[in-house]
């Protein structure tokens, strides 16, 4: 027999392009650029700020774009990081129910990683995605799983 986690391993693996129907692009377009202008508004904050000037320690020989920065990068993960504080700065971003911001944490992560792959392996919009809506499906099922999430009240 599986477990839940060899099955949710499955299911997350299974995705691919195909799934995605058309509302499902539509809406991740949405979700996207939504993200995208709340996650540039956000750059002006003083968290953001704060934690681009900690983040400008770290360096590799990968690296990924601060969102409105064209002076200097960082390595995917801080680059995630700090666009991802961004994001959220302000409260604005996506939400729902039990209470967390789907998009603010998927989109900074899969935009760093795709700008990580090397030239000839660039990943498709498509791709992107995919990679988007299987983040959020994962954080979408994570919550489903948790009971404390469960018991959190409607407001």
């Amino acid at each position: 027999s599986q477990t839940i986690t060899g099955n949710f391993a499955n299911v997350i693996h299974g995705l691919n392009a195909n799934h995605l129907t058309d509302q499902v692009i539509q809406r991740s377009k949405r979700m996207i650029l939504d993200t995208l202008g709340v996650g540039l508004l956000g750059t002006s904050t003083e968290v953001c700020h704060k934690v681009t000037q900690y983040s400008k320690i770290y360096s590799s020989d990968i690296s990924s774009t601060i969102w409105g920065h064209l002076d200097f990068r960082l390595p995917p993960l801080y680059a995630a990081f700090v666009n991802g504080v961004a994001v959220h700065s302000m409260d604005f971003d996506d939400t729902w129910h039990p209470a967390t911001h789907p998009s603010g944490t998927v989109l900074p992560a899969a935009i760093a990683l795709s700008e990580a792959f090397p030239g000839k392996k660039k990943i498709s919009g498509l791709d992107l995605l995919l990679a988007f809506n299987v983040g959020i499906e994962v954080q979408g099922r994570l919550l489903r799983f948790s009971s404390e999430a469960r018991n959190i009240p409607k407001r």
